[in-house]
């Protein structure tokens, strides 16, 4: 016989204005267990975390926590009833120690004054809970992000801990931080506290989670145990009708005559970037594969004007060339996409339609302002060519799910025409069904004789995706190796090298 779920909804439904984003949806979770939360983007699984830790209202259906009615009006309340939440975005505070990070808003106090000692000794038992050894007086922002995680994790065990959200805790972690960060969820789960793990890796899921849960179009699909699921049937649970297949096969990789490269590195040196040497070919997608710290963002950066050189030669057909800010590489075709798509990506206050003409209009000028008619033609144009959804240009592209923003900054760079294109993680933390369709587009691009260079943490994607693939130890590009006469497996032994330690 289960246990009493520690949390559980019934017939939940969420609107966000006239939008009905969750339709009657049935979840729980039970005492010691680990449950993932699965669904392509815009599914519903962000509105269900926020219906859960206090910060959306449910317009109709009932939670429970203990089999006990209670509505939470705000994330305060849902941590006083001890379900919290970490996410993808730190919301910590870097500026301040450890200690004030895990006791924010609840310092213990002496005559009225901030008792340091005991903030401390706070601080350190809930972290010993952990496992976890940290300075507890250092600065939050001189750690990892991995570190920083697990003292948000820490900062939700040290109040009466029962149910912990995990959202996509894992896309910017290394292999052996997101080991770390498994040792402590299974740790918690051992103590009997239920966790939500939302995360598109497939392969984590399948690692950590007993129970699975998938949302499409805001409805449950169903729950499984996770042992009993086949990956297949996953995905066909979360896409539903629309091929899997097809989502799923292997892009197909057609040689065709080499051209020179477009724009081609050469002893290039630049922060995090030690003499590398690097050829972007039109019509090839370049794929870039190294470890966390080995300057994979930082080649990117260069090699567009975001961050200056310092010495070696960039060259664009051939001609030197210097980029001394991001215009001057527009002005040439080579465009970048961050991987932060909340800070330097996405503004999400503007309208789709702003956000995809953006950047085309600061290329023309305050003075040459695009007409309002020609603004909405062309946002419509991409919103179609890349199927953004909902197709509302009108919305604030902030409210849309991770791969549909995604999409619209990719139409923002393609409304530029570019001749080289470098995205730096723009799969990272969307789901498997938009990521294929943003492989599927780098591929298209590819064919029609733009140059890519495509940078991964996932090993197997930089193989599917890329005709070559440079590998980056250090700051350094060790050898580019054909795609084909690479394996997942002989890719990882390269990237780990000795050499290949955080530099």
């Amino acid at each position: 016989m289960e246990p009493t779920p520690l949390l559980e909804l019934r017939g939940a439904s969420v609107r966000l204005g006239d939008e009905l984003v969750l339709d009657g949806v049935d979840f729980r979770l039970l005492p010691g267990e680990i449950h993932s939360l699965m669904g392509e983007n815009g599914a519903g699984k962000s509105t269900l975390v926020k219906a859960i830790t206090g910060a959306l209202p449910l317009a109709a259906g009932v939670m429970t926590v203990d089999g006990r009615p209670c509505v939470f009006r705000n994330p305060l309340q849902a941590q006083r009833a001890g379900v919290s939440s970490v996410y993808q975005e730190i919301d910590l505070l870097p500026n301040l120690s450890v200690a004030e990070n895990i006791c924010l808003g609840r310092e213990p106090r002496r005559f009225g004054m901030v008792d340091w000692p005991a903030m401390r000794e706070h601080a350190r038992r809930a972290l010993d809970t952990l496992g976890v050894s940290l300075d507890v007086m250092s600065q939050l922002g001189t750690h990892s992000l991995a570190v920083q995680q697990l003292v948000a994790i820490a900062r939700a065990v040290s109040t009466d801990l029962r149910v912990l959200v995990l959202d996509e805790p894992t896309s910017s972690l290394d292999a052996d931080e997101c080991a770390e960060l498994f040792r402590v969820v299974r740790q918690l789960k051992a103590r009997g506290a239920a966790v939500l793990f939302v995360s598109h890796f497939l392969e984590q899921v399948y690692e950590l989670c007993d129970r699975v849960t998938v949302l499409r179009d805001g409805r449950c699909v169903g729950e499984y145990l996770t042992r009993e699921l086949l990956r297949i049937d996953l995905v066909q649970a979360m896409v539903g009708d629309r091929r899997v297949a097809r989502r799923l096969a292997p892009v197909l990789r057609v040689a065709g005559p080499q051209e020179p490269p477009y724009l081609s590195a050469r002893g290039l040196v630049a922060t995090g970037v030690h003499g590398a040497d690097v050829d972007l070919l039109p019509g090839e997608v370049l794929g870039v594969a190294g470890l966390l710290g080995s300057g994979r963002s930082e080649l990117a950066r260069a090699m567009t004007g975001i961050d200056p050189v310092r010495g070696g030669v960039l060259r664009v057909r051939g001609d030197e060339a210097s980029f001394p800010g991001p215009r001057p590489a527009i002005r040439l075709g080579v465009v970048y996409s961050s991987e932060n798509r909340r800070t330097e990506g996405i503004i999400s206050e503007l309208s789709v339609a702003e956000n995809i003409t953006l950047a085309l209009q600061a290329e023309r000028g305050v003075l040459r302002r695009l007409p309002e008619a020609r603004k909405r033609e062309l946002a419509a144009s991409w919103v179609e060519a890349l199927d953004i959804r909902p197709a509302d240009l009108d919305r604030p592209a902030g409210t849309l799910s991770g791969g549909n923003q995604q999409k619209v900054l990719l139409a923002r760079l393609l409304a530029l025409a570019p001749r080289v294109l470098v995205l730096d993680e723009p799969t990272r933390g969307i789901d498997v069904g938009s990521k294929v369709e943003v492989q599927n587009l780098v591929r298209e691009l590819a064919d029609n004789g733009v140059a890519v260079m495509f940078i991964s943490v996932e090993l197997d994607e930089v193989l599917r995706v890329g005709n070559r693939v440079a590998i980056l130890q250090s700051g350094r590009v060790l050898e580019t190796l054909a795609a084909e006469d690479l394996t997942v497996d002989s890719l990882t032994a390269l990237v780990t090298g000795a050499d290949g330690i955080d530099g």
